[in-house]
């Protein structure tokens, strides 16, 4: 019987012992090493690079080192270990990093103890496993992506839109860009429309994700 050596990152010791458990039922798995975050995983796999390790499973929301960060790091130094976020986060952006970082799988806090270990035997056998709820908020946030790059702004545009996010009063912004106030209000209208957003602190938020402020 193929035996595989495994790996855990997680901060909650509740969550984690559970893990274990579930893991353990199985003979096949054989936990090596557990840890809060995921400056102490890279340590143990760079002092134990003769040990064989083939799977490190890693939550998301971790001290010092996160596991987007992890995930990043192992695909990069030890390409050969797979990788298993299991998270209770499941919004695009972060899924988005991971699937870019090459992660093997994603899935829930919340699935089932069939589900997980299914995502590992899948992962395994040469596969990827994404839960559909995952594999769903991916979808959309390639759809927003999208639409997004399809949004063209005129440069006046972005030189309102900067002047918004930077909380200058449309009387300010008027002035610096030689325009009137009702042109500027024009500007804004036609931005929050064209950005699909609710309000200035929309735009605000447009502008930062664009970069065209910095945080």
């Amino acid at each position: 019987m193929k035996t595989y050596n495994l790996i855990i990152a997680d901060d909650h010791k509740m969550f984690l012992d559970g893990l274990i458990s579930i893991l353990q039922e199985d003979k096949r798995y054989n936990i090596l090493f557990t840890a809060k975050n995921g400056n102490n995983i890279i340590k143990y796999l760079e002092i134990n690079s003769d040990t064989n390790v083939d799977m490190v499973i890693t939550d998301i929301s971790m001290p010092e080192m996160d596991g987007i960060t992890l995930n990043k790091m192992i695909k990069e130094k030890f390409p050969a270990v797979k990788t298993l976020i299991l998270s209770m986060h499941n919004d695009g952006d972060r899924i988005q990093k991971v699937i870019e970082n090459d992660a093997d799988g994603y899935i829930l806090k919340n699935a089932e103890k069939s589900e997980l270990l299914k995502a590992v035997e899948t992962i395994f056998s040469g596969e990827k496993f994404f839960s559909e709820s995952v594999k769903s908020a991916y979808m959309n946030k390639i759809i927003s992506n999208k639409k997004e790059e399809q949004i063209k702004l005129t440069e006046r545009e972005i030189d309102v839109i900067k002047l918004i996010a930077q909380e200058h009063t449309t009387q300010e912004i008027a002035e610096k860009l030689f325009l009137s106030k009702h042109t500027v209000e024009s500007y804004r209208k036609t931005l929050i429309a064209k950005l699909n957003v609710r309000n200035l602190a929309g735009l605000t938020k447009y502008a930062l994700k664009m970069g065209y402020i910095k945080n």
